[in-house]
């Protein structure tokens, strides 16, 4: 059974992937699906409850939260594919490295991943986002830092087992060198594993942007982010709640979205899963 058979089978991997589309047509079309300003002020009607005009109400500038969950999903969707693609390329080239050549390279490579992964990830991300100030590329750059670590130790482990393959030997005797053994022999066919870690790993740093954004760390006012969104409406949750069960749900539903997706691409490309459907 093929791996688009196995995939379409799953209707919660295909309810993961229409979500995900959405999170992307949504973040990439922000300003023409955005009602209102995400920056519009009416201190008049601050905290107003949903209504037709404003389907989930107002904050407390009254600014229109529709209009800024629909901005927050653009945060959310470029943080994640930018960090995911930083730590995904700079963990497959060190985990390819140190699964490969071995020795010492290879140690001094597990021993630094044993040193980060000793540390929360998200205290880490705290630590290194508050030495390098609030900011939108500041986030990026300290969620880069500590992601590569899954990717490495993914991909090193791959390498190992591929390494010895029949087909990389012969690479070996007709001269090839090692660096085309790597991207041309064994990188290609690692990849799946990659992919469904990449894709579960764009839920994980979305969770871990907005919680740096709501500890003010993160992505800072007036650009919207699902996780300082929390935080404006942490201290109005007995008379407004709509503030924080809007962007709460959407971080909610894109992160199950992508956890679907991710387990359904897992399923359909391990084929030791395909018996099981």
């Amino acid at each position: 059974m093929g791996a688009l058979t196995v995939f379409k089978k799953n209707r919660l991997a295909l309810m993961g992937l229409i979500i995900v589309a959405g999170l992307v047509v949504v973040g990439f079309f922000a300003p023409y699906l955005s009602p209102y300003s995400v920056r519009e002020q009416d201190l008049p009607h601050r905290l107003s409850k949903p209504s037709w005009k404003h389907p989930f109400g107002r904050d407390e500038f009254g600014r229109d939260i529709l209009s800024r969950v629909i901005y927050g999903a653009r945060v959310s969707l470029w943080v994640g594919l930018t960090v995911v693609t930083i730590s995904a390329a700079l963990g497959i080239l060190l985990g390819s490295i140190a699964g490969y050549y071995g020795g010492a390279v290879d140690e001094i490579i597990m021993r630094v991943i044993d040193i980060l992964l000793a540390f929360p990830g998200i205290l880490l991300a705290i630590a290194m986002a508050a030495l390098l100030g609030p900011g939108l590329n500041n986030v990026i750059i300290a969620l880069s830092m500590i992601s590569w670590v899954a990717y490495a130790r993914l991909v090193r482990g791959e390498v190992l087992k591929v390494r010895e393959m029949p087909y990389v030997e012969a690479a070996r005797v007709i001269g090839a060198s090692s660096a085309r053994i790597i991207f041309r022999h064994i990188l290609p066919n690692i990849m799946a594993p990659v992919i469904v870690q990449a894709t579960l790993g764009i839920a994980g740093v979305i969770i871990a942007e907005a919680s740096l954004s709501f500890l003010g760390l993160g992505v800072q006012p007036p650009t919207p982010s699902w996780g300082n969104m929390l935080n404006d409406g942490m201290l109005h949750m007995m008379d407004a709640p709509h503030l924080t069960i809007f962007p709460g749900l959407a971080i909610i539903v894109v992160v199950l979205g992508f956890n679907f997706l991710g387990d359904g691409l897992r399923d359909a490309l391990d084929p030791r899963m395909k018996t099981l459907w």
